[in-house]
């Protein structure tokens, strides 16, 4: 029976009770023995001995000052095994709910508020796909390891079965839903975590449903404006393109890389029309959990490497930094895999960063070689809009199909069931059936198409997809894990299908390399620019791009490769990728300081590397700025920002005021130039401005006619990737419109309801909305102004968060959220703490986690991590790298026998 409003109440106040008791009073009055014992209970032993049964010999695991273990191990299946024990140990709760996630059954967990999610993710299918890929795709060595790993997360998961043994949200989680017990792990519980990383970094979707919703308001060439052309020749490509042989072979430049070359593609075609489906489609992806980051083209990264003969150790030297949405526990986890004898029959000797819940390393090194990871961009998915004639059936070339179904039940935790039905066409599952209550959504199609308008009968929108193919990413994992040099990482990459990633590399011989792997779609008609029509068959994905044909180098002859999401090729490159690149401003200006200390014979040291990743430069303010600084201003508050800006040196410093005011002044641009133009349908809800509208007046004459008038809009929905965010794509936005100071952009509205046209004219308008703004969060005092007050950072508890309608209350969160944390950088530097201009200054996207590899001296490498290992509040190691991430620093990485026994700090024995 659904839960009645007093009840959910009386659960609620209990929550509030439960949470006073356990932690404010443990915590903060250090309050009764039961109260500290039961926050403690969870807290993984670290020290002794442990019995793990199906242990062939003992595992020693040691671990540092921070928690980082380093397992030992006899065999392989040993080694996995006690993986999964360890990481149980320290985040069994995040994986708990990332298992949810993935399966469609958060409702299990936390109510009826997550139904909508369920059936979302249920209709993708994502644990089915995950059960296809373990009983047809996988190797019997991957299946035996992933066993091996369940068995020990089972292992620990046995002594812990719940409550505050297990982890102290299970405590709090049982205040609402007294009758959660976590089941046994699986290993397709590991493998559908890829599907999430996929989901998360699978490219241009959210674009095709924007430039759709922009098509409403915009023209095609406004909207190409919106989304410029990649700048080759500015920004540069990761590769010279080289050349494809008759049989589809790609062959590698000889030239160098790095250097940009080609013309900007076309612009992009016109749909002209909006469908509810999409719509409706978008908010529910933007209320998906977000275990990365917002899904879509955001999300970025840096990484390069560079050859010994430029490095000061005479080895190459590799650095890399995934930028991820920020949250606790971060997604990373740190850890060693470690055969006691490296051989044939057991081959790992490997260190890195890797996920909860999964086993293997993600991105590291082992004894021979190390590589990193950026996303590639690839458009690997498309929509389509499909006419549904029925219940049962749609169109496709004239012909009425009919749709394949299956019945899904969702179980919620104090309510009733709920059942859905998923219909899946020829182009994959129907996700607008799981977006709105009704099954038949959508009310127009594409003009120019000679579709005819379906009035109430819709469209259906149907996704495809490559992660809904079974594939072999999980074998990926474990032979780069072993790999042991260009060609068996080249190998390994095969099989990486999704998410399709940058794959960089190096070696203790002395060669670095590039691999752009996964599995990319060809396309019939259409580029992946817009929705596709499913009714037509000529719009099928017409098979995949060979592993043969994708672009790859080993030891370029500039001696050094950054992929920073940019471009990978220029347009001579005839499959498609995608069209929705970034735009390449970090990967120019890694470029550019790897170019300047290599001027006159310089070498790059381990601290060059280091430094490179915290530069903070806002790289368009270097355009900007000038121009501001060129602006009559009378008013002599604003005089006193504008003054801030005459000696800035561009940096994004936390204590810069001039940072500070140049990027009030870069959002007020944004929303007064773009945002403003914008249907209600694309921004934020709670976002209100002044637009101009058309709207129906009564006419002397007593007709009624439509008139523009300046009237006050707020958006309708979450943030799109389509609103002026302030990233990437919006810098080049502003860049080519900066060339023409009569463009129509720079029409705007200002604060006294009047219709303003020109640049400068706009921006003096934003350098006095900025000086406001920026008094009302920092106060009168330009003196006191810096940017890390305005721009902090805030670490939220993500997994109990879920649902905060229900479980977590305003207390839980300020208790087992960190920060804030005042940051330096911004969207599109290479230390990127991203924000989004239409929502405020708040970091939204961070470097997850930052690494340097030392090829000369594995022990010399270093690397830090966002939070900590446990994801337990209220452990040492809880959040304990978060402040010296904060401040730019690293950790020792210690690898060898020997270094690792230096810095151990506790031994655990598992033994059997």
């Amino acid at each position: 029976m659904p839960r009645s409003p007093r009840s959910k109440k009386f659960r609620r106040a209990r929550l509030i009770v439960v949470v006073l008791v356990v932690l404010l009073v443990a915590l903060v009055a250090g309050g009764g023995w039961y109260a500290v014992d039961t926050v403690r209970a969870s807290f993984p032993q670290v020290s002794g001995t442990v019995k793990v049964p199906g242990l062939g010999s003992s595992v020693d695991v040691k671990r540092d000052a921070q928690g980082v273990p380093q397992v030992y191990a006899d065999t392989p299946e040993d080694l996995f095994k006690a993986q999964g024990y360890v990481q149980a140990q320290d985040r069994f709760w995040e994986m708990d709910v990332r298992r949810h996630i993935t399966a469609g059954r958060l409702s299990e967990m936390f109510g009826s508020g997550q139904v909508d999610t369920d059936a979302f993710i249920r209709t993708m299918g994502w644990r089915d796909v995950a059960q296809k890929e373990w009983d047809t795709q996988l190797s019997a060595d991957t299946k035996k390891y992933l066993q091996a790993y369940t068995d020990g997360v089972n292992a620990w998961l046995g002594g812990h079965p719940g409550g505050r043994t297990a982890s102290l949200e299970y405590s709090l989680l049982g205040a609402v839903n007294s009758g959660y017990q976590p089941e046994q792990w699986t290993p397709v519980d590991s493998v559908a975590w890829l599907k999430a990383m996929a989901w998360n970094l699978s490219g241009n979707l959210q674009e095709e449903i924007d430039r759709s919703l922009l098509s409403q308001t915009f023209t095609p060439d406004q909207i190409a404006q919106l989304y410029p052309d990649y700048p080759y020749q500015r920004n540069g490509t990761i590769l010279q393109t080289g050349t494809m042989a008759a049989d589809g072979t790609y062959k590698p430049p000889t030239a160098a890389v790095n250097q940009g070359q080609g013309t900007a593609g076309s612009g992009s075609t016109q749909a002209a029309a909006l469908t509810q489906g999409l719509t409706s489609v978008s908010d529910k992806m933007a209320a998906m959990p977000q275990l990365l980051g917002p899904q879509g083209q955001g999300i970025g990264s840096n990484s390069w490497v560079v050859a010994g003969s430029h490095t000061t150790t005479g080895s190459p030297l590799l650095a890399n930094d995934p930028h991820l949405g920020p949250g606790l526990p971060n997604v990373w986890y740190q850890m060693g895999l470690h055969c006691r004898s490296v051989s044939a029959s057991c081959p790992y000797d490997v260190t890195g960063f890797t996920f909860a819940g999964m086993p293997g390393v993600v991105i590291g090194h082992n004894q021979n070689i190390t590589w990193g990871l950026t996303n590639l961009g690839a458009d690997v998915t498309d929509l389509y809009l499909e006419k549904v004639t029925g219940p049962d059936t749609y169109l496709v070339d004239n012909q009425e199909v009919k749709f394949e179904t299956r019945k899904e039940t969702i179980k919620v935790a104090g309510g009733a069931d709920r059942v859905i039905t998923v219909r899946t066409t020829n182009n994959g599952p129907l996700i607008s059936d799981q977006s709105t209550e009704q099954q038949q959504v959508g009310t127009y199609a594409p003009a120019g198409n000679a579709a005819p308008d379906r009035g109430t009968s819709g469209y259906g929108v149907a996704l495809r997809w490559t992660a809904l193919n079974p594939g072999k990413s999980m074998d990926a994992i474990f032979e780069l894990d072993r790999a042991a040099d260009f060609t068996h990482f080249r190998a390994a990459a095969i099989d990486f299908a999704v998410p399709s990633q940058n794959l960089i590399y190096a070696d203790t011989k002395g060669h670095i390399g590039y691999q752009a792997p996964g599995q990319i779609p060809v396309r019939g008609k259409g580029d992946g620019r817009y929705p596709a029509l499913g009714w037509d068959s000529g719009y099928n994905w017409k098979g995949y791009l060979d592993f043969k044909s994708l672009p790859w180098v080993e030891d370029p002859a500039a001696g050094f490769l950054v992929t920073a999401n940019q471009a990978v090729v220029d347009p001579s490159y005839k499959p498609l990728l995608t069209t929705d690149w970034e735009y390449g401003t970090r990967a120019k200006e890694i470029t550019d300081q790897i170019q300047a200390r290599l001027t006159n014979g310089g070498k790059i040291s381990p601290d060059d590397m280091q430094s490179m990743q915290l530069d903070n430069t806002s790289v368009l303010a270097r355009t900007l700025v000038p121009m501001l600084l060129k602006v009559q201003v009378s008013d002599p508050y604003v005089k006193q920002a504008q003054d801030l800006l005459k000696d800035w040196n561009y940096n994004q410093d936390a204590d810069s005021a001039a940072a500070a005011y140049y990027n009030g002044v870069w959002r007020q641009l944004l929303i007064l130039a773009f945002g403003q133009k914008f249907p209600a349908a694309l921004r934020p809800k709670g976002d209100c401005l002044l637009v101009q509208q058309k709207v129906d007046v009564n006419q002397p004459d007593g007709t009624v006619g439509g008139e523009t008038k300046i009237v006050t809009q707020c958006g309708t929905r979450k943030p799109s990737q389509a609103q002026p965010d302030g990233g990437d794509r919006w810098m080049e936005v502003v860049r080519q419109q900066l060339g023409n100071p009569g463009s129509p952009w720079w029409d705007y509205i200002d604060s006294n309801h009047l219709q303003q046209h020109g640049l400068d004219n706009l921006l003096k308008e934003a350098m006095k909305d900025a000086r406001q703004d920026l008094t009302a969060h920092l106060g009168k005092d330009v003196s006191t102004w810096s940017w890390g007050r305005l721009h902090p950072l805030n670490l939220k508890e993500q997994t109990l968060g879920v649902d905060t309608s229900s479980i977590a209350s305003g207390i839980v969160h300020r208790l087992l959220n960190r920060g804030p944390y005042q940051m330096g950088g911004g969207s599109a530097a290479v230390d990127a703490t991203g924000w989004t201009a239409v929502a405020g200054y708040d970091v939204d996207w961070i470097p997850s986690m930052r690494m340097v590899v030392d090829l000369s001296d594995f022990n010399a490498s270093h690397w830090i991590n966002v939070g900590g290992q446990s994801g337990h509040a209220f452990d040492d190691n809880y959040d304990d790298q978060t402040e010296l991430w904060q401040q730019g620093k690293l950790l020792p990485w210690s690898y060898s026998a020997a270094a690792v026994n230096q810095s151990t700090k506790n031994t655990l024995s598992l033994t059997p």
